[in-house]
């Protein structure tokens, strides 16, 4: 009987990050045929949807952090094989993250009108977003719990599941939000509202796979909850040291992001256009190296729990190299998709199709230095204990250097809209810069070493010895 071949190193990488890649790809999709179908409603509505779904996603991305902690939790009990640790994280992490979204998403149910108005809505827009909102703020734990057990699956060795599991949902997607859109099969039509059941229905069957795959299929955790205030403690504080700045990177990166849009919009329509169309199109090309972060969260954290640093940085250096390379290449067609823009953009003019190209061609000369930056902020230094540096860095690149270098670029030179993809610029080498150095600070056998925990002996040392008489 022949024995299995061990898989490569870069075999496993992929393994885990090309599912996670795809998977990301599929997210994508989901949303752009969303934005088709809602889009027949007409402008109103797409204004009303993406109002409320720009609000929805800092939620949604700030408790989706309990994900991130929990996968690396789990990865390390699953390198350790601490199958009690693994479970009690598990549980704890999925209660925690349901009990929290629900309590977030209360206002966001009752109270939708008076939380757009606050945000400036149009009063076109308040005529169609409260209803919308209160809908989709309902899929808000749903969704969350999906991001919890994302990462657990991915930590402990099922890198598939989670995108079989949205391949699932985006195929049902499509015909559950026309149908409940535009009303057929005697179900009436219920216009955006309906797009906003469907997304609750297809974040409940997303969880429910999941949880399948977890408790059911794979079997990778029991149902654990720790046994009293002293366990939970033990449980609890890594998960919220780990999620607490991992969410507050979140915040800050998503007020970055808003800040720009804001800057845009004051340079002009165009400039604005010209930030979205890039956006879109930067994201597909830039989905394609995500999947590394889940790698160095699995791997090296597997090794920190098996309490080899050595490992743990192995595989680091290994994934940096890959993500130089996929960096390099999706550059290139992130750069070749320029000459789609006038083809995607039929009805756009020069003053947003030439800003447009040259944003395109300067970021993807330095898609690879993003790619660096993902992997240091949302994996390396949260897997090496040092997500205080995330924090810093998260919060000084975009409002002590990129904003403040955007504003004077952009108002008080003739640069305008050139300016402001400039100062993005130069936010991101700060980034770089920053996060490496805060890297080459971590002693990884130091971090394996404090959480590595040997299995206890039990009470009686001759606990399952064989006595020969």
């Amino acid at each position: 009987m022949s024995t299995p071949v061990a898989a490569t190193p870069g075999r496993e990488i992929a393994n885990i990050a090309i599912p996670v890649s795809l998977e990301f790809v599929f997210i994508l999709l989901l949303n752009f045929i969303n934005q088709i179908v809602v889009g027949a409603l007409g402008a109103v509505a797409v204004a009303s949807v993406g109002l409320v779904n720009s609000l929805n996603l800092i939620p949604t991305f700030t408790l989706g952090a309990l994900g991130a902690s929990a996968a690396i939790l789990v990865a390390r009990a699953y390198g350790a094989k601490r199958e009690k640790e693994l479970n009690t994280v598990v549980s704890s992490a999925l209660i925690v993250g349901f009990v929290i979204s629900c309590l977030v998403a209360i206002p966001l149910v009752f109270f939708p009108a008076e939380i757009l108005r606050a945000c400036g809505a149009s009063d076109d827009v308040l005529k169609e977003g409260p209803i919308y909102m209160s809908v989709l703020s309902l899929s808000l734990p749903f969704a969350v719990l999906a991001e919890i057990f994302s990462g657990i699956l991915r930590s402990a060795d099922h890198a598939r599941s989670p995108m079989v599991a949205t391949i699932i949902t985006t195929v049902l997607n499509t015909p559950i939000a026309i149908i409940l859109v535009f009303g057929w099969f005697g179900i009436p039509a219920m216009g955006i509202v309906g797009a906003a059941w469907a997304t609750l229905i297809i974040c409940i069957i997303k969880a429910a796979v999941m949880a399948y795959q977890t408790y059911g299929l794979y079997r990778i955790a029991g149902w654990e909850t720790p046994g009293n205030w002293v366990s939970w403690k033990l449980v609890l504080v890594p998960l919220f040291v780990l999620g607490i700045p991992l969410a507050l990177t979140t915040i800050f990166w998503t007020s970055g992001n808003f800040i720009y849009n804001i800057i845009a919009q004051q340079i002009s329509n165009d400039a604005l256009a010209v930030l979205q169309i890039f956006g879109s199109l930067e994201a597909v090309f830039f989905v394609a190296s995500l999947g590394l972060m889940s790698a160095v969260t699995a791997l090296a954290g597997r090794a920190v729990g098996a309490g080899d640093g050595a490992l743990a940085q192995a595989w680091i250096a290994k994934i940096k190299r890959v993500g130089v390379y996929t960096g390099i290449a999706f550059g290139v067609l992130f750069a070749g998709s320029a000459f789609a823009v006038p083809t995607l953009f039929p009805k756009v003019g020069p003053a947003v199709l030439i800003p447009v190209t040259f944003a395109i061609l300067l970021n993807a000369t330095i898609q690879f230095v993003k790619v660096r930056i993902a992997l240091l902020g949302a994996a390396i230094l949260p897997s090496g204990d040092d997500v205080k540096g995330v924090v810093i860095g998260d919060f000084i690149a975009p409002f002590l250097v990129g904003v403040p270098i955007t504003i004077a670029l952009a108002f008080f030179t003739p640069l305008g809209i050139y300016g402001l993809f400039i100062g993005r610029t130069i936010e991101e080498f700060f980034k770089v810069f920053f996060f490496s150095w805060r890297e080459r600070r971590i002693q990884w056998q130091a971090v394996a070493d404090k959480h590595f925990k040997p299995e206890e002996l039990p009470d009686d040392p001759t606990t399952g010895i064989i006595h020969v008489p």
